[in-house]
């Protein structure tokens, strides 16, 4: 077998050719990666910057904690400067033991258990309700019924030596959710700081739920108490926490209970680039905030036909709204306020999902010859 030996020249000559071979394929393969990228800005109205929704997703994803943050640290502040005496305002209520002095006659000194019904009774005067009153208030009953037949200026104290423990819940979305044994005059604002404050999902809303003070009494007990029935009181934990209106921080009975839902949400799917549900947190929300919290769109989106489906308020139905997002996010649209549950859905664009993955399908190809290039 005979073996031909080509000349030097000639392998050289063909080994220039097929460099200029590879680089050839390389600048097509460029040249096709343009044109595609052209192609797609042309055909899809320009999303938002991903990394200018990535930094605005990030500021209003954590907005929740520092409203909550702020609304707890009231919370304390408040507990620590409204009240020095905590038993101040404090109402007597059955089975306290009150501790009862007379500066003038020391014979009238008496330490009394307040009865189931409410009642005390006290030489001279006999039989006295005392259910419902201040220390202080008391003290002006007795001394006026005093100095009414007795005495002339007498001078009344009257000190709760034991308070009777009391029962109030505290449910929904609080760090330590827990029914409290607790003694003295309690607060919303109280019994918020023994919770351990707000978690972050929690509302804007509190229920405070009152049972009815006749259940375990006689008829006649019944008759005698206050309200009657169960009551529920709505309180805006915005004005009470934020805004400072005290006038919202009740007083609370035992068997009290304080229930905070969590917060309302919309839902955001589809092509976009982190879909989840987002907290509303007493807050209006608009489409295009909802759609930013959820990072944008893809490239690959229809935002055009962006629908929100939403449930009436009545639950007798369904209602699908459809919008543009493009031109919402342009001004030429007026946006969209979402309600409590509304599912936001940016479907996919057929023609733009392909070139889409015709770009990535090249970048590939690019990315191997590049690789066998270098070899």
């Amino acid at each position: 077998m005979t073996y031909h030996v080509l000349p030097g020249d000639l392998i050289e000559k063909w080994g220039r050719m097929f460099a200029h071979t590879k680089r050839r394929i390389a600048i097509v393969t460029l040249i096709c990666l343009l044109l595609v990228s052209l192609i797609i800005s042309c055909v899809s109205a320009p999303p938002p910057e991903r990394e200018a929704a990535s930094s605005l997703h990030t500021a209003r994803g954590t907005e929740s904690s520092p409203y909550v943050k702020a609304m707890n640290e009231s919370i304390l502040m408040r507990t620590l400067t409204t009240k020095s005496d905590p038993y101040r305002d404090y109402k007597i209520g059955p089975e306290d033991l009150l501790e009862i002095s007379v500066f003038e006659v020391e014979k009238l000194n008496k330490t009394v258990r307040v009865s189931f019904q409410g009642e005390i009774g006290l030489p001279l005067l006999g039989t006295l309700k005392a259910k419902g009153l201040t220390a202080r208030e008391l003290e002006e009953k007795i001394r006026y019924l005093l100095a009414e037949k007795y005495l002339q200026d007498p001078h009344i104290t009257v000190f709760v030596k034991e308070y009777h423990s009391q029962r109030i819940s505290v449910i929904g979305a609080v760090k330590e959710p827990e029914v409290f044994e607790v003694t003295g005059q309690k607060t919303i604002l109280d019994m918020l700081a023994m919770a351990g404050g707000l978690k972050d999902d929690a509302g804007n809303t509190l229920f405070l739920i009152r049972p009815s003070r006749s259940e375990g009494k006689t008829p006649e007990a019944a008759q005698d108490s206050e309200g009657g029935g169960p009551r529920t009181f709505v309180i805006n934990l915005e004005e009470l926490l934020i805004e400072g209106d005290l006038t919202l921080n009740l007083p609370l009975m035992n068997g009290d209970v304080i229930n905070i839902p969590v917060s309302d949400k919309v839902f955001v799917g589809g092509e976009v680039w982190k879909p989840g549900g987002f907290l509303l947190k007493g807050k209006k929300m608009t489409l295009s905030q909802a759609v930013v919290l959820a990072g944008g769109v893809k490239p690959q989106a229809k935002g055009s036909h962006t629908r929100i489906f939403r449930y009436s308020q009545t639950g007798t139905g369904r209602e699908i709204i459809t919008a543009n997002i493009y031109d919402i996010q342009k001004g030429k649209r007026e946006d969209i306020y979402l309600w409590n549950n509304d599912i936001v859905i940016v479907p996919k664009h057929g023609a733009k999902a392909f070139l889409v993955g015709v770009k990535e399908t090249l970048t590939g190809v690019f990315s191997i010859g590049y690789g066998l290039g270098s070899l």
